[in-house]
C-alpha cells in the first residue's frame, strides 16, 4: 500500500451503523467518508473516488444493488472494489451480488477480525488490478513475491481463481511444481519451444479514432478468438504486448506443427472476425502479421524477490520477434523459420515413415547447400500435411535473411491459408516464382525481373513477387535503393520507357 491512507467510503442509512464502521476502521490507520443514501454515496464517490466502499442493501428511494450496478457502468468508477454489507442472508441476494460483481458479500452481524482481512485483501488485490490497467492494453501482472501470493490466496479464494488467468496453467507447473507457495526467483526449464509473435497491423490509427472503451472491447472480442485458435493447438498465451500476442508451444515432437496450424486457424478466425466488426465500430478489416520460430529457451521466474514475473527468454523468441516484423515487409501474413519447418517436417514423417508422396510433407530448403539448378525443386508450394490431414494451408520459401540482431542467416518460409484469396493463384503460378527466385540467387537480375513481371500480371495480389521486382530493379539501377514502394511505383513508371527495350531483349537471350 502507499504511504497515503485508503480511503474508505461507508454506506448506511443507520446511523448507528456508520459511527461502528468509523471507529473500527480508523482505529486501523484507515481514512473513512460516509453516506447515508444512495444518491449521496454516488455524488461523493465522483467527487473522492474512494478506494474501496462498504456497502448496506436495504436502503429506501435506491437500494444497495443498483448503487453497485451504476458504478460498475461507469467508467470513472467501475474499478472501485464494492463489499456488501447487509443483513439479507439468502442465496438470491449473494447471487444478485454476484450478477453485478461485487467483490465480497457479508452479512451482519459481522465479525469485526474478518471484515479488516477482507477489507485489507480487496484493497490488495485492488491495487494489483491498477497496475494491470495502467500497463499498456493488459499487460499482466504475472506474479508478486511468495509473502504476497501466499496471503492474497489463503485470505480469498476468488483471487486464487483469478491468478489463473494472469499466469497460463502451463507455466505454473514449471515454475511452481509443488504448488503456488513453491514459487521463488530463479525457477527455471530449458527446453525446445516453438514462439509464435502476432501483431495488428496498423493499430495506432484504429485506436485514434475510436473510444478507449470500444478499443478495449473489439480488442478482448479478438483477442478471446486467437487465445481460442492457440490453446485448441496446444499452445498458451505468455503475455499481451499493448496489441500484439506471443504465444508458447510446449508439447513434445509437435510444438513447431502445433504452431503453424494455430497461426493458419489465426488467420481463418480473423476472416469471421472481420465479418462482424461493424458492431465494434471498426470500419475497415482488421489485418495481422504472425512469426514463428523454433528453438531452445528458458522457461522460468524473472525479476527480484520483491517483484517477479513468469517469462520465456531466449533466442528464439527474438527471432521470432523479428520475423513477425519481416511480415511487413514481405506482406505476409505468416512467416515461419526452417528450424520450425524443420521440426514440422521431423514430426511428419515420423507419423507417416512409410508415406509415397513427399509432396505432402514440409521440405528443407539449405542454400548454402543447394546449388541454384536444386533450389526450385525444394521451393514448391506444398500443402502441408498434419497429425489429422486437412491441407488446410500451403508453404514456400522466400528468402533467407541475417534478422537484426542475429550474425548467422536463416531461411524463411511463407504460410498462407488454402482459403486466403490468392491461394490458388500463387500454386499456379508457382513455376514462374521458382525461375525468378533461381533467377535472383544466381544475380541474372534481368531474367528473374522478367519472370517476375510475368508472375504479377497473373497475380497482382503476390506481396513476396511485388517485393522482388523492387529488388531487381535496385540492382538495375531502374530505381534508388530504399526506396519506399510508393514512390518505387511512379519511379518504375518513369524509368520504364528507358529500359524495356533493353530488358525485353537481355530477357529473351537469357541473360
Amino acid at each position: 500500500m502507499s504511504n497515503k491512507s485508503p480511503c474508505i467510503m461507508l454506506v448506511d442509512d443507520e446511523p448507528a451503523n456508520l459511527i461502528l464502521l468509523e471507529e473500527l476502521l480508523q482505529m486501523k490507520g484507515y481514512a473513512t467518508v460516509s453516506a447515508r443514501s444512495g444518491d449521496e454515496a454516488l455524488s461523493l464517490a465522483r467527487v473522492s473516488r474512494p478506494d474501496l466502499i462498504l456497502l448496506d442493501i436495504m436502503m429506501p428511494d435506491m437500494d444497495g444493488f443498483d448503487v453497485c450496478e451504476i458504478l460498475r457502468n461507469d467508467t470513472a468508477l467501475q474499478t472501485v472494489p464494492v463489499i456488501f454489507l447487509t443483513a439479507l442472508d439468502d442465496d438470491t441476494s449473494r447471487l444478485r451480488g454476484l450478477e453485478i460483481m461485487a467483490d465480497d458479500y457479508l452479512t451482519k452481524p459481522f465479525n469485526s477480525r474478518l471484515l479488516l482481512a477482507k477489507v485489507e485483501n480487496i484493497l490488495q488485490l485492488s491495487q494489483m488490478r491498477s497496475q494491470v490497467v495502467s500497463s499498456q492494453f493488459n499487460q499482466q501482472v504475472k506474479e508478486q513475491s511468495k509473502r504476497q501470493i501466499a496471503a492474497a490466496w489463503e485470505a480469498n479464494e476468488y483471487l486464487s481463481e483469478k491468478f489463473h488467468l494472469f499466469v497460463p496453467e502451463q507455466l505454473l507447473e514449471r515454475i511452481a511444481p509443488q504448488g503456488i507457495e513453491s514459487i521463488q526467483l530463479g525457477n527455471v526449464t530449458e527446453e525446445e519451444l516453438t514462439i509464435l509473435f502476432c501483431d495488428i497491423r496498423g493499430f495506432t490509427a484504429i485506436a485514434e479514432s475510436q473510444e478507449a472503451r470500444e478499443t478495449f472491447e473489439w480488442l478482448n472480442a479478438f483477442f478471446t478468438k486467437m487465445n481460442d485458435c492457440i490453446t485448441s493447438h496446444g499452445g498458451f498465451i505468455d503475455k499481451y504486448l499493448g496489441d500484439a500476442i506471443m504465444a508458447v508451444f510446449d508439447q513434445p515432437h509437435s510444438h513447431a506443427i502445433n504452431a503453424i496450424e494455430a497461426a493458419v486457424a489465426m488467420q481463418e478466425s480473423l476472416h469471421e472476425f472481420n465479418v462482424e466488426r461493424h458492431k465494434y465500430n471498426l470500419e475497415y478489416p482488421v489485418n495481422i502479421g504472425t512469426g514463428i520460430n523454433t528453438g531452445i529457451g528458458m522457461i522460468g521466474t524473472l525479476g527480484s524477490d520483491r517483484r517477479m514475473d513468469s517469462t520465456v527468454i531466449g533466442d528464439v523468441v527474438n527471432t521470432a520477434s523479428r520475423l513477425e516484423n519481416l511480415t511487413k515487409i514481405y506482406g505476409c501474413q505468416i512467416i515461419v523459420s526452417e528450424n520450425a519447418i524443420v521440426h514440422a517436417r521431423e514430426f511428419l514423417n515420423s507419423i507417416s515413415p512409410n508415406s509415397s508422396s513427399k509432396e505432402s510433407l514440409l521440405l528443407k530448403c539449405d542454400l548454402e547447400a543447394e546449388t541454384p539448378e536444386s533450389i526450385i525443386s525444394t521451393t514448391h508450394a506444398t500443402a502441408a500435411d498434419s497429425h489429422s490431414p486437412t491441407h488446410n494451408y500451403y508453404y514456400r520459401w522466400i528468402d533467407r535473411v541475417t534478422p537484426r540482431g542475429k550474425q548467422q542467416a536463416i531461411e524463411i518460409y511463407e504460410i498462407w491459408p488454402a482459403s486466403s484469396p490468392d491461394s490458388e493463384a500463387k500454386q499456379l503460378t508457382q513455376a514462374l516464382f521458382d525461375k525468378g527466385i533461381q533467377g535472383w540467387q544466381s544475380e541474372r537480375f534481368v531474367a528473374a525481373l522478367g519472370y517476375f513481371q510475368q508472375l504479377i500480371e497473373q497475380n497482382p495480389a503476390d506481396t513476396v513477387t511485388r517485393f522482388y521486382i523492387e529488388k531487381c530493379q535496385e540492382k538495375l539501377g531502374l530505381i534508388p535503393a530504399n526506396i519506399s514502394s510508393e514512390m518505387s511505383s511512379c519511379a518504375s513508371a518513369l524509368f520504364h520507357r528507358r529500359y524495356v527495350v533493353a530488358l525485353q531483349r537481355s530477357f529473351i537471350e537469357g541473360t
